[in-house]
């Protein structure tokens, strides 16, 4: 059974996920690399405490999220006492650490993010010992929903996918090249626009040149960014929408390469909620 009076949060730039006992919450995005204390305090105060209830009560918060990094985790602690003084055990840590405890509990084994963006970990069951940078997606973010999105466009463009396809993006998408080129370089937050082109991939997985795309892409996450721990006598578990949806082509880039594939998780909160 879940503990009531526990409460756990996954947080990206863009949504934040609560477990509270067997009740789930949904707010925007929480990122202390990006906001403001006051900032993260009216969210919590405006968004959250109203789904809550008043007669909750909070006895321990753990927080996970993408912008806590080890600098900002004794600000975003503190935010979250303020909001809730009754906790007597508040924790803020990275995103990646929820993903290892969500997916290894206390167990040794390889998380990974695959979503938007991708990361990756080696965890000793309790904590991260070793972490390949992922670098982002102009740089690296192997296997992430980015980097799926630039593989498509770079194929679909340079006339490696048939030609059908090209019609079919173009018309469903309502662009051109020069409107692609136009929303990659000269807009913001290009790699969520990137990643949002998964679904396009996921409907044409029939194709053999577009499932090989997907498994290419995990390809390179796994010789990038898993084999350098040199440990495959571990599982690879993964958690997000890229691994979720494509867990048939990660799973085959996996045993390639002589990786086993465990568990696979959409969110990050599912597993976390497990462990009370």
């Amino acid at each position: 059974m879940t503990d009531k009076h526990h409460l756990i949060a996954d947080s990206g730039s863009t949504k934040t996920d609560w477990s509270l006992g067997d009740k789930r919450y949904k707010t925007q995005g929480i990122n202390p690399f990006h906001q403001t204390e006051k900032e993260i305090e009216v969210i919590l105060q405006e968004e959250l405490l109203p789904q809550i209830g008043s007669e909750s009560q909070i006895e321990r918060i753990s927080f996970y999220g993408s912008g806590v990094r080890p600098e900002l985790t004794s600000m975003m602690a503190g935010v979250l006492r303020r909001v809730f003084p009754e906790a007597a055990e508040v924790e803020a840590a990275s995103d990646l650490l929820g993903a290892a405890r969500a997916l290894c509990g206390q167990q040794e084994g390889i998380a990974c993010i695959l979503g938007t963006g991708a990361n990756s970990c080696l965890y000793d069951g309790r904590r991260i010992v070793r972490n390949i940078p992922p670098m982002g997606y102009i740089l690296g973010d192997e296997g992430s929903g980015a980097a799926l999105g630039i593989r498509l466009l770079n194929a679909l463009y340079k006339e490696r996918l048939p030609k059908y396809l090209l019609t079919l993006f173009e018309n469903e998408m309502q662009l051109s090249l020069p409107d692609v080129i136009g929303r990659v370089y000269r807009q913001s937050m290009a790699n969520r626009w990137l990643a949002s082109l998964a679904p396009f991939v996921s409907a044409h997985l029939s194709d053999p040149a577009v499932e090989a795309l997907v498994t290419d892409n995990f390809r390179s996450f796994i010789s990038n960014n898993i084999t350098p721990y040199q440990r495959p006598d571990l599982c690879i578990h993964a958690v997000g929408s890229i691994a979720y949806h494509f867990s048939a082509q990660l799973q085959k880039a996996a045993a390639e390469q002589g990786y086993t594939l465990g568990r696979i998780l959409r969110s990050p909160i599912e597993g976390l909620s497990e462990l009370d």
